[in-house]
């Protein structure tokens, strides 16, 4: 078998105008809207996408379709390794609960991965430091969100906080690096249409924790009725295939 190289890069595009901005893509609904928005705010991307030991790969086909579709100026797809010590459904033989029924829930689920916004924000500000960039667009979110800690708007302050202690341009007081976290307010419903009225094509996401070998949706998983949901209540259809619908 093949060695994966610790990272892939696409060469970058010329848009001297622009701001550079670290946008964490994954693939999935919320983080495709927020590079839209980020483009849309006048932003030049450079999308991170992490190949963490996650249960298939089909997010990360999804989130270079979507870095090609939307011209970021370098997508970067980084390898850790976080099934070394498991402790989630999405990295280890842990079941994936299905049916539950998300708008009830409040405890926080086997699907939650010990730390990775921590991780993930740690390398995004990594990369912003060497580009010079003093913003970083995640695409967490607050209401209809499967009950992780580290998508609490108080979770981005302190992380907004504690990395302006830590890096060069914080401590000189030349910049200050901004969190940028556009959907934590709003509905899954209203990141549905905020995602249309910028033109997103969601039919290139995936968000399922459990899919199928060819990519299709289980349609039962959290991320799966959160999606449905959002996708009803703003009067769409999901445009992706499901293997079974609720």
């Amino acid at each position: 078998m093949a060695s994966i190289p610790a990272s892939e890069t696409v060469p970058a595009h010329s848009t001297d105008a622009l701001r550079p901005a670290v946008v964490l893509l994954s693939g999935g609904l919320d983080s495709s809207t927020v590079l839209a928005v980020a483009r849309r705010d006048g932003y030049q991307p450079h999308a991170m996408t992490f190949r963490y030991g996650q249960r298939h790969l089909h997010e990360i086909e999804a989130a270079q379709r979507i870095a090609a579709a939307h011209d970021v100026t370098q997508h970067v797809i980084v390898d850790i390794d976080l099934r070394q010590w498991g402790g989630s459904a999405l990295t280890s033989d842990v079941a994936v609960p299905k049916d539950r029924d998300v708008s009830a829930a409040h405890d926080i689920p086997v699907t939650y991965v010990p730390a990775r916004n921590t991780i993930f924000l740690s390398f995004a500000l990594a990369w912003a430091e060497t580009l010079g960039a003093t913003d970083i667009f995640v695409g967490v979110n607050a209401l209809d969100y499967s009950g992780y800690p580290d998508c609490r708007p108080e979770y981005l302050r302190a992380f907004e906080q504690m990395a302006n202690l830590a890096t060069r341009a914080g401590v000189e007081g030349t910049a200050r690096l901004t969190i940028h976290a556009p959907l934590l307010h709003l509905t899954k419903s209203g990141i549905v249409q905020l995602g249309q009225s910028l033109g997103v094509d969601y039919s290139m996401t995936t968000s399922c924790y459990d899919p199928s070998a060819n990519g299709s949706a289980c349609g039962r998983c959290d991320a799966c009725l959160l999606r449905l949901k959002g996708f009803h209540e703003a009067g769409l259809r999901d445009p992706i295939a499901y293997v079974e619908r609720s």
